[in-house]
Parts: structure tokens; C-alpha cells; sequence
């Protein structure tokens, strides 16, 4: 799947709520859109993800204007207020729910296999918040493919984590050579470092499309969210190191 942004925008410039921004996610090769100020990269992702309609531009899906096809086809990914966990949510119950959302089953053997799968059995119990970026992104990411039919990401401002971009840009990059479409949204800076990466080492061909995660006893039960729909965290003690994000309604 190939995933084209053709000069979409929101809004006219000065202060557009999205300037025209083009760029193209292919198996083997992300794309990246550098933006700026605290809510464009949101916007960017919605549009992006056919969550949103521009008001200018074409959204191409392999060449066609297919927007109910992106938004079956493409997850967003740490999308701020829309699709990123409570900061302080542990990994395991990270896991659990996105398994279940996904249709899989969410059982604690199950949950443990993913860890397993992901290398991240030592941060189990540990807040999201206190993850390093590179292995949240990861998890994320891989547990976004889980979804049925998902052939493409956009992931929003990794950077906002802090870390290494050369290491969070390193996990993302094996997911597309893996042959899934990833956009990420991020600032000027980051997208300056990537550039940088990619002109110094060239893509390697793209590997036949894998299973981000090994294969889970399939639950049943209907999804009806268009989003995984994290619960509330639980009440937790004052010296908690960051409040939850509450996250807003799907579309």
C-alpha cells in the first residue's frame, strides 16, 4: 500500500491550521511531514488518516482517492487526544486492551507472549510515561497491526517523548521495510535528523509483509470503536509523576 499527500491543507495561510504538506509513505520507505506549533500535528494526522477532511489537496491511497479505505486501512498511532494511552497506564494493561480491541484474546499468557515478542517483559508493570521512546513507539506501532486489515501508520510526534530520534526512527523504519506504509508527523528538527539518516543509508528492499505479533486465539466478540478506546487509569497515589490524558471521541 502506497499512502500519498498531495499539498493537503486546512486553511488559508498566515496561521493555517494545517499548511499544505505533501509526502509519500510506501512499503520500504516513510514518509515524514514536518510541522509546527502544539495542535498541528494532530490536525496533520487526522487529515492524514482520512479521520478529516482537507480543504485542499489529495489524499491518495495507490494512486486513488479513496478515503473510506484509508481510514480502514491506516491506524493512527500516539495521536495526541485521539489515540495515545493514559501516561499513567502500565504496559501490561496497554497490551490487554489492545488485544481485545484488535479481536484477539487479552489473557494474561497472551498478554506475556507479546511482551516476550517485543522484548519488553522488564517494563510489564512500568507506566507508559516512563518508557523509553524508541520501545514505546515500537509497542505501539505493533500493536496498531494487530488490527484487522491495517496496512499502513501515521505516527504522531515521537519526538514530544524525547529519547533518540535515530532510535525511534530505527524501529519505525524496520516496520516499513517489513512492507507496511508509515507516516510520521513530526517537528522541523526531527525531520532534519531523519533526512540525514536516510541520506547517509540507503533503504534496504522491502521484506514480504510479517506479522507484527505472533498469531493470538481470535476473539469473537464485535469491535464497535473506530480507535482503540483506552479506559480511565485508576486512582493513583499523589506521587504519581504525570496526570492521565483524558482522550476524545473517535470518529
Amino acid at each position: 500500500m502506497i499512502l500519498e499527500l498531495d499539498r493537503l491543507a486546512l486553511g488559508a495561510e498566515p496561521g493555517a491550521p494545517l499548511p499544505p504538506v505533501s509526502a509519500v509513505a510506501a512499503p520500504g520507505s516513510p514518509g515524514v511531514i514536518a510541522v509546527e506549533t502544539e495542535s498541528t500535528p494532530t490536525i496533520a494526522s487526522l487529515v492524514a488518516g482520512g479521520r478529516m477532511q482537507a480543504g485542499s489537496g489529495r489524499l491518495l491511497i495507490d494512486g486513488v482517492e479513496d478515503p473510506a479505505r484509508v481510514r480502514r486501512s491506516v491506524a493512527l498511532v500516539d495521536t495526541p487526544g485521539v489515540a495515545e494511552p493514559f501516561a499513567v497506564m502500565s504496559v501490561r494493561r496497554i497490551i490487554r486492551e489492545e488485544l481485545a480491541y484488535a479481536g484477539h484474546r487479552s489473557s494474561r499468557s497472551a498478554v506475556d507472549t507479546v511482551l516476550a515478542e517485543l522484548d519488553l517483559e522488564p517494563f510489564a508493570d512500568v507506566h507508559i510515561e516512563r518508557v523509553p521512546t524508541a520501545l514505546r513507539i515500537r509497542m505501539l506501532a505493533e500493536l496498531a497491526l494487530l488490527r484487522e486489515g491495517v496496512e499502513g501508520l501515521v505516527v504522531t510526534s515521537p519526538e514530544r517523548h524525547g529519547g533518540s530520534v535515530p532510535a525511534w526512527f530505527a524501529a519505525l523504519r524496520a516496520i516499513s521495510e517489513r512492507g507496511i506504509a508509515v507516516l510520521i508527523i513530526t517537528s522541523a528538527a526531527a525531520a532534519e535528523t531523519i533526512a540525514g539518516i536516510l541520506a547517509d543509508t540507503p533503504a534496504l528492499p522491502a521484506a514480504p509483509a510479517l506479522p507484527a505479533a505472533p498469531a493470538l486465539p481470535v476473539d469473537t466478540r464485535p469491535a464497535h470503536r473506530n480507535e482503540p478506546t483506552l479506559p480511565a487509569a485508576p486512582a493513583l497515589p499523589l506521587e504519581s509523576a504525570a496526570p492521565s490524558t483524558q482522550e476524545s471521541p473517535r470518529s
